[in-house]
């Protein structure tokens, strides 16, 4: 379990750093062309996603993300000390790495976002990346387990792009993002329609994979029995 949690915390810490990291060196660079800004930090993103999965999900699984972890939870993958444990690390790692990009940077290390994130719009976006992106996890073990780590890193680089919200897909990553005032910030006051709009996103995830796949409904999955300790 300690292995675990570090694990999350670790991949966590890069996971954020590296998001936000990239779009302060993104923004930088672009001169003021927000195109190319957002796809540097979308290259970032999904580079850092394949290499963390591939490296630690045999370590704790790779949730880096609350909304993932709710769901082994509610699917018995994952017994509810653990889920909190990983929750826990993950917020905590994930603000270490966005305080660590600030550092490196050399901006004030502790900051709040002014950059609004609202609407139905990008509540919407929220949904629907999250539900990509857990769906993308459930489905693609079941038949290809080693392309977990491609999958995601691609889905979650494509959602930049085709979602309103450039897919955050993570409750951790949007409370941490708040914390900083650069381009990949989110106002503090619009946490809570990114986090519901994950939540449902994740739910409805879980449910369309009991649809598609209708033997998924073992309590040791693949990615479960690495990523979810039951004590």
């Amino acid at each position: 379990m300690t292995r675990a949690l570090f694990a999350e915390a670790l991949g966590s810490f890069f996971l954020f750093a590296t998001v936000v990291g990239s779009g302060i060196m993104a923004a930088s660079l672009a001169g003021g062309n927000v195109a190319v800004a957002l796809l540097g930090n979308t290259l970032a993103t999904a580079a850092i996603l394949f290499v963390l999965i591939t490296m630690l999900g045999p370590v704790s699984g790779a949730h880096f993300n609350p909304a993932v972890t709710l769901v082994f939870w509610l699917r018995r993958e994952t017994a509810t000390g653990a889920a909190l444990a990983y929750v826990g690390a993950q917020l905590a790692g994930g603000v270490l790495g966005v305080w660590t990009a600030h550092l490196m940077f050399d901006l004030p290390v502790l900051q709040w976002s002014t950059t609004a994130r609202t609407g139905v719009g990008q509540w919407a976006g929220e949904a629907v990346a999250t539900f990509g992106l857990l769906l993308t996890i459930l489905a693609t073990r079941e038949v290809r387990d080693d392309r977990v780590p491609l999958s995601v890193a691609l889905f979650i680089a494509a959602g930049y792009w085709f979602t309103s919200s450039t897919s955050f897909a993570n409750p951790a990553i949007t409370v941490a993002r708040s914390m900083t005032d650069t381009f990949a910030g989110i106002a503090p006051g619009d946490i809570p329609g990114f986090v519901l709009a994950q939540i449902a996103g994740a739910l409805a995830a879980m449910g369309a994979a009991r649809l598609l796949l209708p033997d998924d409904r073992r309590e040791d999955g693949k990615l479960g029995r690495a990523a979810s300790p039951q004590s």
